[in-house]
């Protein structure tokens, strides 16, 4: 009986495997080659030592991702071992100020270094962006199920294609695709 339940379990689990797709952004490899390449200034140092270690180490971690990373990211839509939530990163913005950006498990929390916070989140509900600021929320942005993105441009709602095409048509609608020619 127990033997049985072994080969059950293991079909299963092979089933799941086979089903889910092994194609995923392998997180747990990749950081572990990027470590590979970085862990000291000498590259070649970092070849000898990755050669003996990309074997048993690279293999693991490249195993792990295939079996139950990739998995869980199929399933769930996001890889556990890039997820960042919690941690906040320093970014200088276009206007050469100092942001604080942390991300949230639903999106990002921006602080300025005046202390203004601004959040903007994803909405699963809607498959929608909002952007929060001063007690203030608006929706930025909206996945549409055809494959649009449907966005506000000067008061109005529009919809778009999510391609090159779109982005100009967007950009049109905006203003900023018009040129004057100056003599």
């Amino acid at each position: 009986m127990k033997r049985l339940n072994l080969k059950v379990a293991a079909l299963l689990l092979m089933g799941g495997v086979v089903y889910s797709s092994c194609i995923g952004s392998f997180a747990l490899f990749n950081k572990y080659a990027k470590w590979q390449r970085t862990m000291t200034d000498n590259k070649y140092v970092n070849g000898i030592v990755g050669f003996f270690l990309q074997p048993i180490v690279g293999g693991i971690t490249y195993v792990i991702d295939m079996l139950i990373l990739n998995t869980v990211e199929f399933w769930s839509g996001s890889n556990p071992v890039q997820a960042n939530i919690g941690k906040t990163q320093q970014v200088i913005g276009s206007d050469g100020r100092s942001y604080a950006v942390t991300t949230l498990k639903d999106g990002y929390e921006v602080k300025s270094s005046t202390g203004e916070v601004t959040l903007l989140k994803h909405v699963a509900e809607t498959d929608a962006w909002t952007i929060t600021q001063n007690g203030q929320t608006q929706e930025l942005f909206r996945y549409n199920q055809d494959g649009t993105i449907t966005t506000r441009v000067k008061g109005q709602d529009m919809t778009f294609s999510a391609d090159a095409n779109g982005l100009y048509q967007a950009r049109m609608a905006a203003g900023s695709g018009l040129f004057f020619a100056v003599d």
